[in-house]
Formats: C-alpha cells, sequence, structure tokens
C-alpha cells in the first residue's frame, strides 16, 4: 500500500510534470553540449568542436525524450490494465 503522502500515477499534476519536462530536456542537453564545445574550443585553440557539442546534445536530447516518453507508456499501459488476462499470467508447463 503506498503511503497517503506520495503521488498517484494518475494525478494530473504528476502528468503535467512529467510531460513539461519533455520541452526542457532537448533545449538544455543542446545548450550544454555547445558550452561544453565552446569550451573545449578555447582550451584546445580550435573552432569546430562547438559544432560536435551541438550535435552531441541534440542527440543526447532526444535520446532522453524517448525514453521518457517509453517510460510514461509502459506506465500508462500498465495501469489502464490492472488485471492480467487469460495470455498474461505465468506460464504453466509440466517439467
Amino acid at each position: 500500500m503506498a503511503p497517503p503522502n506520495s503521488p498517484r500515477k494518475n494525478d494530473p499534476i504528476v502528468s503535467l510534470a512529467r510531460y513539461s519536462e519533455v520541452g526542457f530536456i532537448i533545449p538544455a542537453a543542446v545548450l550544454l553540449g555547445f558550452f561544453l564545445g565552446k569550451l573545449l574550443d578555447y582550451w584546445l585553440h580550435t573552432k569546430w568542436l562547438y559544432l560536435v557539442g551541438l550535435l552531441f546534445g541534440a542527440v543526447v536530447g532526444f535520446t532522453q525524450m524517448i525514453r521518457v516518453a517509453l517510460s510514461a507508456s509502459r506506465e500508462g499501459d500498465s495501469g489502464s490494465n490492472s488485471t492480467p488476462g487469460p495470455d498474461t499470467g505465468p506460464s504453466k508447463t509440466k517439467t
């Protein structure tokens, strides 16, 4: 049994917080990659590493966004199907 003060998974505020996180993941990852690339450019006296950091940040941001979306999808699926059906239970095989 869940503690009385813990947020429920189907609470609208919890859902809003989870989905608003997606809007911050990509820009934060891209900006972090850009600034780390600029820092490496300054440190190594180059002029192109900011592009590598920018692309790396975009890839990391999209990857994290997909992970968040898939985990939210799995939680939504498990919440809607709370009772196991005849094919979802453990298989009974003779050994």
